[in-house]
């Protein structure tokens, strides 16, 4: 089976990203925090986190919280912001987890870009002790569908022809399937509807940069797109008192290991 994604244009994204994301990093930590939030909703007390994928901002504040903490992430350059946690370099396929090493593993919007993201959850859930808590963020179906629309029609409009330039998102229902059929006990996934406004709509486009979201699907164009083709579309996003507003439907999902 071909695969939806391409890895290595991930990467080299995310390399590129950690360089300079500062401007983007208020986003990145307000989003983390959301789902942070849902750890005063229990009275269980943990004591060895992982932080996957956090881009090294989820790690501090968990250290805080007086647990230890590793970091997990495909891009090293990202590791650099979370100092204190013990690293782990992981591979896209095989994340080498130690099994049953974590009483709680965070995944903020890290899982979105795998093609085989019943077996990623798997592999987590494996890292898990028993009676672990599993908590992560992913975007659904309806992220950024303006400017999806506005892209394809743009394209088409200007060649005949159109490529997929943002990612497909799953649905609520799907992910809570998925973290039932990955093993995890009293699986949730709620829905947190999130609008982020702009300014100047090719500020949307640099934030997707800095924060590594670029285009890595297999199927995008390698041809340079028409010149005309971003301003175009960045014209027909919806604009209220002056504003670009863009949604962001973020799946926040909670599963336990078994005992």
């Amino acid at each position: 089976m071909h695969p939806l994604f391409d890895f290595d244009a991930l990467t080299k994204h995310r390399a590129r990203a950690a360089r300079g994301f500062a401007a983007i990093a208020p986003v990145l930590e307000d989003l983390s925090a959301r789902l942070l939030e849902r750890l005063d909703d229990t009275s269980r007390r943990f004591t060895d986190a992982l932080d996957f994928g956090g881009r090294g901002l989820t790690a501090p504040v968990l250290a805080a919280r007086g647990l230890r903490v590793t970091s997990a992430e495909f891009t090293p350059a990202w590791l650099a912001n979370a100092p204190g946690a013990r690293h782990l370099i992981t591979d896209p396929a095989d994340f080498a987890l130690p099994q049953a090493a974590f009483d709680l593993i965070i995944a903020p919007l890290s899982l979105h870009w795998f093609d085989d993201l019943p077996g990623a959850l798997i592999q987590l859930r494996r890292a898990l002790r028993p009676d672990g808590l599993f908590l992560a963020s992913v975007p659904l179906l309806g992220t950024l569908q303006p400017l999806r629309e506005a892209l394809l029609e743009a394209e088409e409009e200007l060649t005949g022809r159109v490529s997929p330039r943002v990612s497909p998102y799953p649905e609520l229902r799907d992910v809570a399937g998925l973290l039932q059929r990955a093993g995890f006990a009293l699986p949730v996934a709620d829905l947190e509807e999130i609008t982020l406004s702009y300014r100047a709509p090719l500020t949307l486009l640099h934030d997707l940069r800095l924060a590594g979201e670029t285009n890595a699907l297999s199927a995008r164009s390698r041809r340079i797109p028409p010149r005309a083709l971003f301003p175009l579309a960045l014209s027909r996003l919806p604009v209220q008192e002056g504003r670009v507003l863009m949604p962001l439907k973020l799946g926040i999902l909670t599963g336990w290991a078994p005992s």
